[in-house]
């Protein structure tokens, strides 16, 4: 297996940021020409959405977030700014990771599809990404 690290910063605002990139760089890094990319995010509060990005479609998950998780202080899990709680619950609907296939060298993704890192923490802007190949 060949596996990296990324360092991100997000800033101190919400988040939808393109990976892809990277990710095919470590792909490229690796030589594998056909198997499995894995991304991983380590934190309790991020995580990894294959969606259609710099389109919109950023912003429009970003919305529904905020629709199906309110920022507000419902939350029980209450530290940090006001709604930190629902960070905590983020990851059950945008997952901390995703699996996909690598085909002669590339990352099958679809023609519009990007491989983003979901953030909505506000409070920790220094952020890791574990990026992983297994040959096949």
């Amino acid at each position: 297996m060949f596996s990296t690290v990324l360092d991100l910063t997000t800033g101190r605002t919400e988040v939808v940021r393109d990976i892809t990139r990277e990710c095919e760089r470590v792909v490229a890094d690796s030589g594998v020409r056909d198997g499995l990319l894995n991304v991983f995010v380590p934190h309790a509060t991020a995580g990894i959405a294959v969606i259609e990005s710099g389109s919109g479609s950023d912003d429009d998950l970003l919305t529904a977030l905020a629709d199906l998780l309110p920022a507000d202080d419902r939350w029980r899990h209450a530290h940090g700014t006001r709604g930190h709680g629902r960070t905590h619950v983020m990851p059950a609907i945008v997952p901390p990771h995703a699996t996909l296939p690598i085909v002669d060298g590339r990352t099958a993704l679809g023609t519009w599809q990007s491989i983003t890192f979901v953030d909505l923490n506000v409070d920790n802007p220094d952020r890791q990404v574990r990026v992983s190949v297994v040959e096949g």
